[in-house]
């Protein structure tokens, strides 16, 4: 008896062999997976002793991504600022929008971005740091309802600069150390580890904004936690110029003398570092959650992911925010970092769909420290598991299930999804929420925030309007 039985067509399990399973299926049972095989073999056992019998015999199924560079408040800023690097884009739009919000409008905005990733394949996610203004609690409590997978950092800060420029973090978003690190506590005594899906982490803001006591207050009451932290390091050459001109550190240099280095620390971005720096995060077994469409749409330099790789450092996805991605989608990030290794090292073999899809997936599932429990379809892990509808003239003919994921579908093909054994998504439909409402309630946010941070939203394009 199993509570849902999914009879594939491709089964891709991301196990410790990588199989993929032609003609394949698996049993659910309590959250967890029970059994993983051939149909034929399965169906006697599964087919009519099931409550949920999903037929995916033109799909593939596969474990669901994992996000691990996610902006919750920034769903409402899609497009507020397109064309302008990252420092004037934090300066003039991302971050006075940020700082004017309600917390009702922050609560809309993560509805907001929630339903996209769930409507595109994402089961789990890292949050990268969230305020006092947004309103928290009532943030976490959705999330645990929508059914998805989160790890939610609380962002902690004590200063108000971004690299070499001081005092100029929005007052809306100013938040005093001593505040923001017992609020981090408080959550964690709340929430961390509801229901095995909910955890808390520290956030600390990119160099600039933290003091050195502070980062090593945070990196060691995480370890005494074993809990997590996420950072922005490495963006842009300006964090360079910030580590080297007031510690004569390097960014990752600067991380490791500080403590936020090893397993249970996630660097974003880390686009701007030397060899040395690469073999540090190798050997202290660092995530670093590469965001290749935000660094291509604000200019801000190619990763060097390939090289990573090659040194063992664990390399996970993200999609970034609203305004520097305008998209969550998963499975779209997935082809463009796909596509920036060969065109940056003009080597066509740089980087292996199979390796992007292990990103996604099993690397997301240890940056977040519970590889253990999902990331791969396997007997005894959690049911996190996605079903793609390739019966499309752009998945056909399905020659290769991993180059087409990679490098051909997008998230619109997710039909269904579960999450800790609970069906969330069936036939593209959320069952654990209303989509329409969540859509209305962000566009009256939108405008209000809008209008509240004094901020056009009419679109900034060299057409007419009229």
């Amino acid at each position: 008896m199993a509570d849902i039985y999914v009879r594939g067509g491709w089964i891709i399990t991301m196990d410790s062999s990588r199989r993929i399973i032609r003609d394949g299926a698996v049993a659910v049972e309590d959250g967890v997976i029970r059994a993983v095989g051939k149909r034929d073999v399965l169906d006697k056992d599964y087919l009519h002793y099931s409550d949920i019998v999903i037929n995916a015999e033109r799909d593939i199924v596969m474990p669901g991504l994992i996000n691990t560079h996610v902006h919750l408040a920034q769903g409402l800023l899609r497009a507020c600022a397109d064309y302008l690097p990252l420092i004037p884009w934090l300066k003039e739009r991302v971050w006075p929008l940020q700082g004017n919000y309600k917390p009702e409008e922050a609560l809309a905005s993560a509805k907001l971005v929630v339903l996209e990733m769930i409507k595109t394949g994402t089961t789990g996610f890292l949050e990268t740091g969230l305020v006092g203004r947004y309103g928290i609690d009532n943030i976490v409590e959705f999330i645990h309802g929508s059914g998805i997978r989160a790890a939610i950092a609380r962002h902690v800060m004590d200063l108000k600069g971004y690299a070499l420029e001081d005092n100029i973090l929005h007052e809306g978003l100013v938040e005093p150390g001593d505040t923001s690190f017992k609020d981090t506590l408080r959550l964690h005594s709340k929430y961390h580890g509801w229901d095995g899906r909910i955890w808390i982490w520290f956030g600390p803001r990119t160099p600039g904004a933290v003091s050195v006591e502070l980062y090593r207050r945070i990196s060691e009451k995480a370890r005494e936690l074993k809990t997590g932290v996420t950072m922005h390091l490495a963006e842009v050459r300006e964090d360079v110029e910030y580590t080297s001109k007031v510690f004569g550190k390097k960014p990752v240099e600067f991380a490791h003398w500080v403590g936020l280095t090893g397993p249970n620390t996630v660097l974003v971005h880390v686009v701007w570092v030397s060899d040395e720096e690469i073999r540090i995060l190798g050997e202290t077994g660092t995530t670093v959650s590469h965001n290749p469409s935000s660094n291509m749409k604000l200019a801000s330099g190619a990763a060097r992911i390939a090289e990573m790789l090659s040194h063992r450092v664990n390399v996970a996805l993200g999609t970034d925010g609203g305004p520097s991605n305008n998209t969550y989608d998963l499975v779209r990030e997935m082809k463009h970092a796909a596509l920036l290794q060969p065109l940056r090292t003009l080597r066509a073999d740089a980087i292996r769909a199979e390796q992007v899809l292990e990103m996604a997936t099993l690397n997301g599932a240890r940056a977040l420290m519970i590889d253990n429990m999902v990331g791969s379809i396997e007997v005894g892990k959690r049911a996190d598991i996605i079903v793609v509808d390739y019966w499309s003239p752009h998945l056909h003919p399905l020659n290769n299930p991993v180059s087409h994921l990679v490098y051909a579908a997008s998230g619109s093909d997710v039909k269904h999804s579960i999450i800790d054994g609970r069906l969330v998504m069936f036939e593209r439909r959320i069952l654990t929420f209303k989509e329409e409402d969540v859509i209305e309630e962000a566009e009256k946010a939108a405008w209000n925030l809008y209008t509240r941070a004094g901020i056009c939203r009419e679109p900034d394009v060299s057409w007419p309007l009229v």
